[in-house]
């Protein structure tokens, strides 16, 4: 098998994945629920409203498909939804890359907790690699392109509450 021959990530590796994209999950809820929250705060309302207004934009204006896409909001409860960490050996411009079944070869690799890219890190910083973490505030569950079994994205806390948001 192709996948064996080229060093797939390992199981625990997978088992994070998985995990932390059931928790991200998990923690979506409609829109409209946020929305009629009177615990959630003022400013958070304002960005969902804006968010659903630019949505209803892309579908009516653009012909956007109108699916489940960003009608839930999921709050994170920290800064990024997931944390890349990239290496390469010393001076050089590339990167070690890491390979899956069905995605490929990519020369990052994503963890859910910060903590566990920066135990890769410290691993391949040991191993003489030059190493970077950082934090990645959008996520894509790939809607549409793997068939009916995507799951559509959510409006993320890592995105809707940063400083650059409009509004």
């Amino acid at each position: 098998m192709r996948c064996f021959a080229v060093g797939c990530a390992d199981t625990s590796y997978y088992l994070q994945s998985v995990g932390g994209h059931l928790k991200m999950l998990q923690a979506a809820r409609p829109v409209d629920q946020w929305l009629l929250d009177d615990a959630e705060e003022p400013a958070l309302k304002q960005r969902l409203e804006l968010a659903q207004r630019i949505r209803r934009f892309a579908v009516s204006d653009l012909g956007l498909p109108d699916n489940a896409s960003y009608q839930r909001y999921a709050d994170l409860q920290r800064r990024a939804v997931v944390w890349n960490v990239v290496a390469a050996p010393e001076l050089s411009l590339t990167l070690k890359t890491w390979c899956f079944p069905v995605a490929g070869c990519v020369g990052y690799r994503g963890y859910f907790s910060e903590a566990d890219a920066q135990a890769q890190a410290a691993h391949l910083k040991a191993q003489g690699l030059e190493v970077s973490v950082y934090g990645v505030p959008a996520y894509s569950t790939l809607v549409g392109s793997i068939g009916r079994a995507a799951t559509p994205c959510s409006i993320l806390s890592s995105v809707i509450r940063r400083a650059s948001w409009p509004g």
